[in-house]
């Protein structure tokens, strides 16, 4: 349990036996009538996300949430098999708890997996990940740096939007909250 005034950004909350991660919070003291903390609540499991308004200190119920960093192994079927680098031990992780983020995985990368009494809620990549463009149609001559873009399949078989000048083989940053180009990579 904690108090309304612990609230901070990543935290989880068990309300009605459901799991949501604090998004954003904000302490309120109007001129009139008590303080309250409103609340931007996103459900661990839906990714629905809810403003909720809580009295100022109040006790919520907090979820004990294990993140750990992990190594991405390969997939099999539907699901993605992790290693915890400090234990060896395989975890098994349904492809809907991956969600999108199966976008930007690449074997032996890193990801942290968090879990609640035993069973994983969601991962987290790194902001981004440098990943090389597998196909892309060439660009023509008189294509400038700043011009239109044009889409290319990343080793991963993730489509993101590449500036015209980029080829098939060059490697690339992007972003893996949205899958935006970020930069071309140096070798």
């Amino acid at each position: 349990m904690a108090s309304t005034n612990d609230l901070k950004n990543g935290l989880v909350l068990n309300l009605e036996g459901q799991l949501w991660t604090v998004v954003e919070f904000q302490h309120v003291k109007p001129g009139k009538g008590p303080a309250f903390v409103r609340t931007k609540l996103k459900h661990v499991m839906t990714g629905k996300v809810v403003d909720k308004t809580f009295n100022a200190g109040i006790k919520v119920d907090t979820a004990t949430v294990d993140r750990r960093d992990m190594t991405y192994l390969y997939q099999d079927g539907t699901q993605f098999v992790f290693m915890d680098g400090e234990t060896y031990e395989q975890t098994y992780i349904d492809g809907d708890v991956v969600g999108d983020s199966s976008k930007f995985l690449l074997e032996n990368s890193t990801a942290t997996v968090a879990t609640h009494e035993g069973n994983p809620l969601f991962i987290e990549l790194p902001t981004s990940v440098e990943l090389v463009i597998q196909q892309t149609d060439p660009g023509l001559q008189g294509d400038r740096s700043t011009g239109g873009t044009k889409p290319a399949t990343l080793e991963t078989g993730a489509e993101i939007q590449v500036p015209l000048f980029l080829s098939t083989g060059e490697k690339v940053k992007v972003d893996t909250r949205d899958g935006r180009y970020l930069g071309r990579v140096s070798s």
